[in-house]
């Protein structure tokens, strides 16, 4: 697959085995870690030229935009890279729920115990 994305950035980006970057959505003004997706240098570059997230479905093997079914739309504010170019975050302004499950965050609903 060819991809848009400008020269100098793909260069940067450190990719798993299957040429793939997690990204983490994350809340604008709040902080909010949201969700974790998935994205391609393709994926990146809409996201980074629409200021829709997009992302790569795994399973189905094929770009989603976030919200295109759903109506749950993140509008991007930046988009960034982490010291080592190999996670992106992104922060958004989330319309509704983030989670596939309807809930806000992917993170709200097994909170882990800590301690012994």
């Amino acid at each position: 697959m060819t991809s848009n994305l400008a020269p100098d950035i793909a260069a940067r980006l450190k990719r798993s085995p299957d040429g793939l970057i997690p990204a983490i959505a994350q809340q604008y003004d709040t902080g909010e870690v949201l969700m974790l997706g998935w994205m391609d240098d393709e994926a990146l570059h809409r996201t980074l030229t629409t200021g829709r997230c997009t992302y790569y479905s795994r399973s189905r093997q094929e770009y989603w935009v976030k919200g295109d079914t759903s109506g749950h739309v993140q509008h991007v504010k930046s988009v960034a890279l982490d010291c080592d170019a190999d996670t992106v975050l992104v922060k958004v302004d989330q319309v509704g729920a983030a989670c596939h499950t309807g809930a806000r965050t992917c993170f709200d609903a097994d909170v882990l115990p800590l301690g012994k």
